[in-house]
């Protein structure tokens, strides 16, 4: 099901901001910074209804905009960067939210914040979390940790699910699979855990890149130390989002990468049982 774009007369940040002379118009894009600080407003990419996926029951995920990693099998390149995203304020949000309570509740579903990477909009975020927790909706981010340490224990408070975006278990498959560092995503784990917050872990199986076995030893070892692990989720990579990439002219390295066979698939999902852990 392809993203649904939100509705409810959101505002481009780089639109002309018609009818307003020049000083009213830099007025009107201060506004818009004070809300993102405050986190009244923010920008989001798209949202959608789905089952079985990103959490337990139906969710609605709503895909945040800005993504500090730039990982090569990024199947949603478009919400790398933040204002590229649509301007909307944090209540337009809330109310569809709230018109799904019903479903949620039939369900065991709630509300997802996924992205790009949620944790660039920290303000935004809380406040998201913070209205649908207010609704007795449940809650899930799904995020890579790497901004983990911006996130206030307040914000965490409201999380009853994490959903965290393991990428690889070695610090250079890391470096070469996402243009970043992986020890923030570790100490993030450690600090959910010690919470006893919920997690899902996601590792995305991708041959030739992350697929090595002592890659996936080493997430596996890593997982095994976080206690409020209750699935591991094994996903295999496909080729779904390269028309994405093509369409905003930006260059593809993995177009010549197969998914990995269902062989291969099942060894790395044993790699993790062999630990202990749930895996799917």
């Amino acid at each position: 099901m392809p993203p649904v774009c939100p509705t409810g007369g959101p505002i481009l940040l780089d639109a002309p901001v018609t009818g307003l002379n020049g000083a009213d118009a830099e007025e009107e894009r201060r506004a818009r910074l004070d809300a993102m600080r405050t986190g009244s407003g923010g920008f989001l990419h798209s949202w959608e209804l789905v089952t079985a996926v990103d959490g337990p029951g139906t969710r609605m995920t709503v895909f945040l905009s800005g993504c500090p990693l730039r990982c090569l099998y990024c199947h949603n390149p478009d919400t790398q960067i933040m204002r590229d995203g649509v301007f909307t304020p944090v209540e337009d949000v809330l109310a569809r939210v709230r018109r799904y309570r019903g479903v949620f509740a039939a369900t065991g579903g709630g509300l997802t914040i996924s992205g790009g990477e949620p944790m660039a909009q920290p303000a935004f975020l809380q406040r998201l979390l913070r209205g649908a927790q207010e609704m007795g909706v449940h809650t899930t981010v799904d995020t890579s940790g790497f901004l983990g340490m911006r996130i206030p224990d307040a914000l965490l408070d409201d999380v009853d699910l994490v959903l965290l975006d393991v990428k690889s278990g070695l610090p250079e498959t890391y470096r070469r699979t996402t243009g970043r560092e992986l020890a923030p995503t570790l100490e993030f784990g450690r600090r959910l855990a010690a919470r006893g917050t919920e997690i899902w872990v996601r590792f995305v199986l991708v041959p030739g890149l992350t697929d090595a076995e002592e890659n996936v030893e080493a997430v596996a070892s890593y997982v095994a130390t976080l206690p409020t692990v209750s699935r591991v989720e094994v996903l295999p990579f496909h080729q779904m989002g390269r028309e994405k990439w093509d369409r905003l002219g930006k260059a593809y390295h993995l177009a010549e990468t197969e998914p990995p066979t269902p062989e291969l698939t099942e060894r790395v999902r044993d790699q993790f049982r062999a630990h202990g852990l749930t895996t799917y």
